[in-house]
């Protein structure tokens, strides 16, 4: 998607550049279904968010639910939708969730937990290093539509009985992700960059995150 645009001056600001020339699929009117600013409890923002998700994406055949226990995708079968579950209703492991699924392919969006190797809670050290590598962009997204929504961002290294490994290294990590995604050397998927668009739309007037909203010392 980057690659088609005419590249601005400011390289830093090149996320920003891309979100401002996407062509939305939705007209500004459709955006946003319910006002965001009048929520004041996590419950009625999380049934803000599976309203609004699974209106931006009904072209994909997708719907955002509620888990009661650990989050899981199920793909379309048939005349169901796929379903991207998440964790006992917490917003935050929402967001986590949509980032796996934007960064997914076609492919693997019909396959079951998007084709995701996964070591329960226990991990040895190695196999924590391999979690950490293949959870660093999908972090770095989440922290993106945190931000975007003006929530707290915390990184999970989702190991509490194994070996949880160095925590500074993988914020570190995460965070030269996100600067990475900002300056275009990594690729936004398009799907999280239309995300990020509809959030900032429908929650901050319109107005586009941008990387000096990051900073490393909020992961600690």
């Amino acid at each position: 998607m980057q690659s088609l645009l005419k590249q601005p001056k400011t390289h830093s600001s090149l996320l920003v550049y891309t979100l401002t020339n996407l062509d939305s699929c939705l007209p500004a009117t459709q955006i946003q279904l319910s006002p965001w600013h009048t929520l004041t409890t996590e419950e009625s923002q999380v049934d803000w968010l599976i309203l609004h998700f699974n209106h931006w994406f009904s072209h994909h055949n997708v719907k955002l639910i509620k888990g009661e226990y650990e989050p899981e995708y199920f793909p379309a079968q048939n005349q169901t939708p796929a379903r991207i579950q998440f964790a006992h209703g917490f917003f935050n492991s929402a967001l986590h969730e949509i980032s796996h699924w934007t960064i997914a392919g076609k492919h693997r969006r019909t396959l079951p937990d998007l084709g995701y190797w996964y070591a329960p809670d226990g991990r040895t050290k190695e196999q924590q290093a391999v979690f950490e590598q293949v959870e660093v962009k999908p972090q770095a997204i989440e922290w993106l539509f945190a931000k975007a929504f003006g929530r707290r961002f915390r990184v999970s290294l989702d190991n509490l009985t194994g070996d949880a490994g160095d925590s500074h290294y993988f914020k570190d990590n995460v965070y030269q992700q996100v600067k990475s995604l900002f300056l275009g050397k990594t690729k936004l998927p398009q799907d999280a960059a239309y995300f990020i668009y509809y959030i900032c739309q429908s929650t901050r007037n319109g107005q586009l995150i941008s990387f000096d909203e990051f900073q490393r010392e909020e992961l600690d």
